[in-house]
């Protein structure tokens, strides 16, 4: 274990419960951005090079509709980092699937 992680492990244990809290909802805020950003590297291969081979668009097709319901859920639940999160991935799929009906 590092002397960074070990000082961090200490300082988190000595956060209250509200603090960690406030802690974990902040970062799952960051995650719920974050990651669907992850796949624009995926989306400018096929829209900026115009190179949509290897991609399934059957399996982004599925995550779209999965992100559809995933949203449903989080409006359902008036949960922030769902229903950002749902809606990145649907712009961000959606881009991925025209993307391979255009360049496959």
């Amino acid at each position: 274990m590092s002397r960074h992680f070990a000082h961090h492990q200490i300082r988190i244990k000595h956060l209250s419960n509200v603090q960690r809290k406030r802690l974990i909802k902040r970062s799952v805020l960051a995650i719920a951005v974050i990651e669907p950003l992850m796949t624009l590297p995926q989306v400018y291969q096929i829209w900026v090079m115009k190179q949509a081979e290897g991609v399934s668009g059957l399996t982004w097709g599925l995550y779209l509709i999965a992100a559809v319901i995933w949203l449903l859920y989080g409006l359902q639940l008036k949960d922030k980092p769902i229903i950002i999160s749902s809606i990145l991935w649907l712009f961000f799929e959606s881009a991925v699937v025209v993307g391979t009906i255009l360049y496959s």
